[in-house]
């Protein structure tokens, strides 16, 4: 029925932008109540468009906000390897690429 209805909206990838890739990553601090887990959110640009986005609730608890910063931005950097490698398979060299 989603689908039905929103056959009007889409996703438009712009063929003039430059092709940087950028990764943001972030957590909430406090995390639930019940297991203190915490949430670890990432997202990967290209460009101005978005082409990856991640969500989980942390697989252990950490004892600090650093360690649970080490978990998230290691969860980003892993799936900024495997775009590059991807982008690479497409002919599109990227050296560096910031994490923010």
């Amino acid at each position: 029925m989603y689908l039905k209805g929103t056959t009007n909206v889409g996703l438009w990838y712009s063929n003039e932008a430059t092709l940087n890739l950028k990764g943001y990553s972030d957590f909430d601090f406090v995390g639930r109540k019940l297991d203190r887990k915490r949430t670890s959110d990432t997202c990967h640009l290209l460009g101005a468009s978005l082409i990856s986005w991640n969500i989980k609730k942390q697989a252990c608890v950490a004892l600090s906000t650093v360690e649970a910063e080490y978990i998230v931005v290691g969860s980003c950097c892993a799936q900024i390897s495997w775009l590059k490698q991807q982008l690479s398979d497409f002919g599109l060299k990227v050296t560096k690429v910031p994490v923010l």
